[in-house]
């Protein structure tokens, strides 16, 4: 299955332009920032963004800043026609996967994306037509989309099987219901994040995709018998 690139630029004639020379991928254009993160907060199966630096609105390290805060694992290339240490330095600060300019060429720029591809060595067995495939094609979509909220009807829509079918297809082939497998991988980010950042438990709970922090917290203690606070204040102690 080919891999999903949101390639991010106003220039049409460049849009046209990557179209033909990377028809081997899916293409997704948006035309500005704001477009490219509406399709980005959606679910998706994006495995790359390519974003120009210079546009209306939004430039593209500002985009770039925002990507992070919606999908960090998202692989993300700043792309400009207008070369400069100010550039690329906003590039790394806001964490870019990779820069380039687009004075190396199209086909120079086609090479390092296969080549990038090729290195991430990520096994895609989906184009197989039987149960397994689909399974782990639903897997994908659910840590991929981690933070936003999905039910069973969603993954009806996605993988166009019904609820029912899912539901009995996925607790046979990873032994726990869907439902949990769901709550596990938002578990697993919520840990990390207790881990590694100082956000609030607020903070945390919006970025995990709940409502309300209330939520959150009961959910996070059913799995982890304590509440978050009590989780960050225990890796503490540990130090």
């Amino acid at each position: 299955m080919p891999y999903n690139i949101l390639f991010v630029d106003d220039n049409k004639e460049y849009q046209q332009e990557f179209n033909i020379f990377f028809s081997d991928y899916n293409i997704i254009l948006a035309a500005n920032g704001e477009e490219a993160l509406s399709i980005i907060k959606r679910p998706n199966l994006i495995d790359l963004v390519i974003l120009d630096e210079k546009m209306p609105g939004l430039n593209g390290t500002k985009v770039l800043k925002e990507i992070k805060k919606i999908s960090p694992e998202l692989y993300t290339i700043i792309l400009t026609g207008y070369s400069s240490k100010e550039t690329a330095i906003n590039a790394v600060k806001g964490h870019a996967d990779d820069y380039f300019e687009k004075s190396i060429g199209i086909k120079k720029l086609k090479k390092n994306i296969d080549e990038l591809f090729i290195e991430k060595d990520v096994k895609n067995d989906l184009d197989k037509d039987d149960i397994k495939a689909k399974v782990e094609k639903i897997k994908k979509y659910l840590n991929r989309n981690y933070n936003k909220v999905l039910n069973l009807n969603d993954i009806s829509e996605f993988i166009f099987l019904s609820p029912k079918y899912i539901s009995r297809i996925f607790k046979i082939h990873t032994g726990i219901n869907f439902n949990e497998y769901r709550l596990n991988i938002k578990i697993y980010h919520a840990k990390d994040l207790l881990k590694k950042t100082t956000y609030n438990i607020d903070q945390i709970s919006y970025k995990l995709g709940y409502k309300n922090a209330e939520s959150f917290i009961r959910i996070f203690k059913k799995f982890e018998n304590c509440t978050p606070t009590e989780f960050r204040e225990k890796l503490s102690n540990e130090k």
